[in-house]
């Protein structure tokens, strides 16, 4: 019910609108597993600190008033589009603004992170969760910022929509930020395992929600972030993490229904799940830098496209090392089935030009091995 009625607000805000046609669309074509001219690229956290322009808004701004300022999140969003020939723009956002959404304080402080000033410890903090979240109301700052966005990317490259998977954002939510290990986190599991998956469910409820409202607003496809998947084990993850993952993915594409988009389903390790997200319904299967491409298609199957996976790492090599890396790395996903990214996200640190060498080295490598 809430699913249909956010549908129906949303498409009426925005039922005047057309979008630009498309000029590229391989990330698309690639998603679906189709034909593309060379392989589509783009890097998880390409616009953020790395990027001088990036910085100068960041003088002036504090973090969450970025995200809930659709022009200033359409500008960040729209920086390294400008700067580097990528095929995807993905909406400047954070994980964190549904836990937001849901009633909890979270702040970004520099140079640590995230930080929850009131996380929930016990199982009676339960009753300061929001669980029936106004999308429209809590998070329509993000849905103005994509839909402006897509006009403002002029049908340049198609637009992505994110949230995070319901374990990591409970893991923050207890937390209180980020952590090695999360011990607080897991102790719900293991002493609170009703009460977790009650938090899971609802926190799923609010992530369908928002993801059908992203593409209302223009998004072209669809990202879920595991970032917290190698801290559980098989058997925690399979009960606490898998279903809620599976239940996105299957009620985000029964809502949209006709107008359904590529989703994509990104975790750091967790290598162990893969087979299961592969019949999950997701048409991408995003891995880190810790699997080999063959030992990844493996376990997904051919039916699936790939996206990953170089060792953000490898972006402080000389260029020329950079270029045997991404070289090496295309040839052995090859062609069929594959988006190019990184086995996890841009570092503030990297420079600019190790970017542009990465996304450059795709596109001509690929474009040889598809002449060839």
């Amino acid at each position: 019910k809430n699913i249909f009625s956010l549908q129906h607000t949303v498409s009426a805000r925005i039922a005047v609108m057309e979008f630009p046609p498309m000029k590229n669309d391989r990330i698309l074509r690639a998603a679906r597993g189709e034909k593309v001219d060379r392989l589509p690229v783009w890097a998880m956290r390409q616009a953020g600190r790395y990027l001088p322009e990036f910085r100068k808004v960041r003088e002036d701004h504090d973090f969450f008033t970025i995200c809930r300022t659709p022009e200033l999140a359409c500008e960040i969003t729209l920086q390294p589009i400008r700067r580097f020939d990528l095929d995807a723009a993905i909406i400047f956002s954070d994980i964190l603004v549904i836990p937001q959404a849901m009633g909890l304080t979270v702040e970004m402080l520099p140079g640590k992170g995230p930080h929850f000033p009131e996380p929930l410890r016990e199982a009676g903090d339960l009753e300061r969760v929001n669980k029936d979240v106004d999308i429209a109301k809590e998070l329509g700052y993000v849905m103005d910022a994509v839909t402006l966005t897509r006009q403002k990317l002029e049908g340049k490259v198609p637009l992505i929509g994110f949230c995070g998977a319901p374990w990591t954002l409970m893991s923050y939510m207890i937390e209180g930020g980020g952590s090695p290990s999360f011990p607080h986190a897991k102790r719900w599991l293991y002493s609170l395992p009703a009460e977790s998956e009650q938090l899971l469910s609802a926190i799923t409820d609010v992530c369908v929600k928002y993801l059908v409202a992203k593409v209302r607003a223009g998004a072209q496809m669809l990202q879920v972030f595991e970032s917290h998947a190698g801290i559980l084990a098989e058997r925690e993850f399979n009960r606490f993490a898998l279903p809620y993952i599976c239940r996105i993915v299957r009620e985000v594409k029964a809502a949209l229904g006709e107008d359904a988009v590529p989703m994509s389903y990104f975790s750091r390790a967790g290598h162990f799940a893969l087979p299961d997200i592969a019949k999950a319904g997701y048409d991408v299967i995003s891995v880190d830098w810790t699997i080999e491409p063959d030992a990844a298609r493996k376990l997904v199957g051919s039916n699936i496209t790939l996206q990953g996976n170089l060792d953000p790492c490898a972006l402080f090599s000389s260029k020329e090392q950079l270029e045997q890396y991404t070289r090496e790395m295309v040839r052995k996903f090859g062609c069929e089935r594959y988006i190019v990214n990184l086995g996890h996200g841009m570092m503030p640190d990297f420079k600019p030009e190790s970017l542009d060498t990465f996304v450059n080295t795709v596109h001509a490598e690929s474009e040889k091995l598809l002449s060839s």
